[in-house]
């Protein structure tokens, strides 16, 4: 601990809002809490509250029949998550992640089901805590909370897929959960930023044959969309995923022709960002030219399947 003036009168201050927060009083719980918020929003403050042995006492109040305590309580917990060391912390109390989980489902208050969300995905940012979460449950509620949620909901919740999808097992999981036609929903009316991680969910879960189906089902014109109108991120990401799907089957490049993608992919494989190009590199080919050549072949194996 520093031993600095300031933090020790944070410390201090810290551990008689512990105090406060074990009372019975659901008042004195209320300001005791609501205080640890205000604290926490100090970055210089956040391994001070986490070391004087808080995460236990919030994850019991992450149970509070008091919507405020309940908000206060998932908060703080998300503003210590923010320091990378609090993230492995609180992922390895007892039933820290479960708990938090409990709150996505069964919290009836907007704030602390979006802080929740929010907070999983935080944790879900270090590689170690990503199968734990995924094993725990978290990725239905959060699907959940992608269909039905507030916006800000549903940003917490896609932020939180975004991160927990670079696990393979996660990916699995996410493909499972019907997670794929609200992931394509999102292409056409979100704000540019959560297009991109929409996409690049869908260009993770294109690797896994649980979710080619899906994806190939109710996503190929969203993503052939992407490449023609996204981002230079966005792009790269959806000919990712189509040449996921086009290589698994021509049945794919077909409907790629079908909608038209293959001079977006043409001028992507010629205009496309150096990473991209780097990135998507075989054989002194990008993947959208490889994609091109596959829905050409697709095309000539069998002409007939875009008469009518």
């Amino acid at each position: 601990m520093d031993s600095s003036p300031y933090l020790l009168g944070v410390e201090s201050q810290v551990l008689k809002l512990i105090e406060d927060s074990k009372s019975d009083s659901a008042d004195l719980q209320r300001c005791a809490t609501g205080e640890l918020r205000l604290l926490s929003q100090c970055s210089q403050n956040r391994n001070v509250i986490a070391d004087c042995g808080v995460v236990n006492l919030l994850v019991g109040l992450l149970h509070s029949s008091d919507p405020a305590t309940q908000v206060n309580a998932v908060t703080v917990l998300l503003n210590l998550s923010i320091d990378d060391r609090n993230k492995i912390s609180i992922a390895n109390y007892a039933n820290a992640i479960v708990s938090l989980i409990d709150v996505l489902i069964r919290s009836g208050i907007p704030e602390a089901k979006e802080n929740s969300a929010a907070t999983l995905s935080s944790l879900a940012k270090i590689e170690e805590n990503r199968v734990q979460i995924g094993e725990s449950g978290a990725i239905g509620p959060l699907v959940e909370l992608l269909a039905n949620g507030t916006p800000r909901g549903k940003e917490d919740a896609v932020t939180a897929l975004y991160n927990l999808s670079k696990c393979r097992a996660n990916m699995v999981r996410i493909a499972q959960s019907g997670a794929v036609a609200h992931l394509v929903g999102l292409i056409d009316h979100a704000a540019a930023g959560l297009v991109d991680k929409a996409v690049t969910i869908l260009a993770n879960l294109a690797t896994t044959s649980e979710a080619r189906i899906a994806i190939g089902q109710d996503g190929v014109s969203a993503l052939v969309d992407v490449v023609e109108l996204g981002s230079s991120r966005g792009k790269e990401n959806a000919a990712a995923a189509l040449l996921q799907l086009c290589r698994s089957s021509s049945k794919y490049c077909r409907v790629v022709l079908q909608q038209g993608g293959v001079p977006s992919l043409v001028a992507l494989s010629r205009c496309g960002t150096p990473r991209a190009k780097e990135k998507a590199t075989v054989d002194v080919k990008s993947k959208v030219f490889i994609l091109y050549e596959i829905t050409v072949r697709a095309e000539l194996h069998d002409p007939m399947c875009f008469v009518g």
